[in-house]
């Protein structure tokens, strides 16, 4: 009876200790590719400066996320949006997205950069456009940021310019009343009429991921010895 005791002990010990091994495995290999996507990206983002492309009224899918192009057009300032909850040098603010009205193509939201928040949800910065009028503005397709958790977004609210926490574009358009580009321009740093803006990707960076996935399968190799070890006293302990 005591025999088959251990038996059973030693069967369950290695089921659960397969269990975790496959576990963190897979839990590595999730974490690795997340960080072969984030570089991927990472080098889209610099290969996006090397050329810049005249976008005229071609839609933003015609060209790479994060390219940089030239695009022509007027700035609504009437209807703007404040992207809430976003931090730029760890001081909290907003992103400030005006709608360009590009003759032959469908309106795009320019992220003009970041402004700070005012201490009071009730008073907003003024965002106001410097000038009427078409004019050229250059800058990178990007798409819109998006929340690591749902629990962040929330729908644009009226008045204008209306808040809004990591919107899809569909609620943008819903709210601006007409079609807008599904993605976005990033304005570069040294066209007048924006704010703060050095931009960067956002989020974990690969090394971190890469860093992480190692970790997991650690902890695999580390199950993996647990259970030798314990069979090996186990088995020393039998008379």
């Amino acid at each position: 009876m005591a025999l088959r005791r251990s038996t059973l002990e030693r069967a369950f010990f290695l089921a659960l200790t397969l269990i975790a091994c496959v576990l963190f495995v897979r839990l590595g290999l999730w974490q690795w590719h997340k960080g072969a996507a984030r570089e991927l990206e990472a080098q889209r983002f610099e290969r996006g400066s090397l050329q810049l492309l005249e976008l005229g009224s071609a839609p933003t899918t015609s060209v790479a996320l994060y390219q940089r192009v030239r695009v022509s057009g007027s700035l609504d300032g009437a209807h703007q949006f404040l992207l809430d909850n976003r931090s730029f040098q760890g001081q909290a603010g907003y992103e400030v997205l005006t709608p360009l009205t590009r003759p032959g193509g469908r309106s795009l939201l320019v992220d003009r950069g970041w402004v700070p928040f005012t201490g009071s949800r009730r008073v907003l910065p003024d965002v106001q456009v410097p000038s009427a009028g078409t004019a050229a503005f250059t800058g990178r397709v990007a798409p819109l940021p998006s929340p690591g958790l749902s629990l962040g977004r929330a729908a644009p609210q009226m008045p204008w310019p209306q808040v809004t926490s990591f919107p899809d574009m569909a609620e943008l358009e819903a709210a601006y009343g007409a079609p807008l580009e599904p993605h976005i321009l990033l304005l570069d740093p040294g066209v007048p009429g924006g704010y703060a803006r050095d931009w960067r990707i956002g989020g974990v960076s690969p090394l971190r991921h890469f860093s992480y996935a190692i970790q997991w399968w650690a902890f695999a190799g580390l199950a993996a010895l647990v259970w030798a070890v314990m069979t090996w006293r186990s088995r020393r302990m039998q008379p």
